[in-house]
């Protein structure tokens, strides 16, 4: 197999990266220091048609393949990731419906998401139930032609935003695992959000805690059958890590752009920084580990396509666990190339680190990927 992106892919690549210096990157440290949600940049990618890229044609989207889409991802965490967050969640929050869901959901949610008229959060994570998804306690009881659905989900991305939640809840508590169920639920028949989250990073993307007190959601909108829930999440996040990887990339990409560009123009001793072996040195690691990443992340992403050896799981637990392990390391050597300059908001290297953090964590710890890792290794 081979990952040489097409003609095709490079051109994207490129308009993409014209795209986000203009329309994104000047929107970026404002949504970081206020902490608010980068409508503008939204609106862009919406005028671009981005949301579209993770739809199927025959649901209004654009059908583009996973490696296409994760150098959307990647162009504009370049520049964002609050905003590359944003382009990705609802993604996230669809899967379950492109893959487990009836026509007639697919019909309704779909076609909006793709326009950019609607936005979707995934609801999966508790109090208590973060990494060990088997003891989520949010309770949906059949009652007729509905399903009531009480309890709270954490960590919720977009939440106060999104138009829909896709929410994983016991059917079944006696059951376990087994007893979990998915819906889709419209913001309107009643979610609260109780807080947001005051973050390290990743500070214009809103995260909030999701509060469903005795909600109605009709039978129709329960994706699969009664009992699937865990398995649509499993099945869900193994397609979505890889993205996360490629957030990943972009981040670490953007933090060695500007380190590069920096020591260029800083001198000491009498001549520009970047004559400095060691300093090259470290550039040029940076480097190297960002494209082992980037590597990494498009076979996954190719794997999302096909994948008939069945790879895609532990490929995807690795690609996402080394892509951001080295969007850390390199950001953070990004602050150490800048100095006492890089440890300020003056300039931006200081929020790629804080953004980076998080891709460490969400969306399966980089713990939980190597257990996974090792579970395949071991048999």
């Amino acid at each position: 197999m081979t990952f040489a992106l097409t003609d095709v892919q490079r051109e994207f690549r490129q308009t993409m990266r014209r795209f986000c210096e203009e329309r994104i990157a000047p929107h970026a440290a404002e949504a970081d220091r206020t902490a608010s949600f980068p409508r503008a940049s939204f609106e862009a990618c919406v005028e671009m048609e981005l949301p579209s890229l993770g739809i199927p044609a025959e649901y209004g989207g654009a059908g583009a393949d996973t490696v296409s889409q994760a150098i959307m991802a990647e162009e504009i965490a370049r520049v964002c990731a609050s905003t590359s967050v944003t382009m990705l969640i609802s993604k996230l929050g669809m899967l379950p419906v492109m893959n487990w869901g009836s026509d007639e959901l697919k019909q309704k949610y779909l076609p909006k998401v793709a326009s950019g008229e609607a936005q979707a959060s995934y609801c999966l994570s508790e109090p208590d139930a973060g990494s060990d998804v088997a003891s989520l306690s949010t309770r949906a009881a059949r009652d007729g032609d509905s399903y009531v659905i009480t309890g709270t989900k954490y960590w919720i991305t977009n939440a106060g935003i999104s138009d829909t939640y896709t929410v994983f809840a016991k059917t079944d508590p006696s059951a376990g695992h087994r007893g979990i169920s998915c819906f889709v639920v419209e913001a309107e028949w009643g979610v609260k959000v109780a807080k947001h989250e005051d973050k390290l990073g990743l500070r214009g993307s809103p995260t909030g805690e999701v509060l469903l007190d005795e909600v109605r959601v009709p039978v129709a909108n329960l994706v699969g059958e009664e009992g699937q829930g865990f398995h649509i999440a499993m099945h869900t996040l193994d397609r979505s890590r890889p993205t996360i990887g490629a957030q990943a990339v972009g981040i670490a990409q953007g933090a060695i752009d500007y380190a590069a560009g920096y020591m260029k123009e800083r001198h000491a001793f009498g001549q520009a920084i970047a004559e400095f072996q060691g300093l090259r040195f470290m550039l040029a690691d940076m480097a190297m580990r960002t494209e082992a990443a980037r590597m990494l992340v498009y076979r996954a992403c190719a794997l999302v396509d096909h994948d008939p050896a069945g790879e895609l799981g532990v490929v995807g637990a690795m690609a996402k666990c080394f892509a951001s392990d080295t969007a850390m390391s390199v950001t953070t050597d990004a602050v150490q190339l800048l100095g006492g300059y890089g440890y300020t908001k003056d300039f931006p290297v200081e929020r790629f680190m804080r953004d980076a953090k998080i891709t460490q964590i969400y969306e399966g710890t980089n713990q939980v990927q190597r257990v996974v890792i090792a579970k395949k290794l071991l048999g």
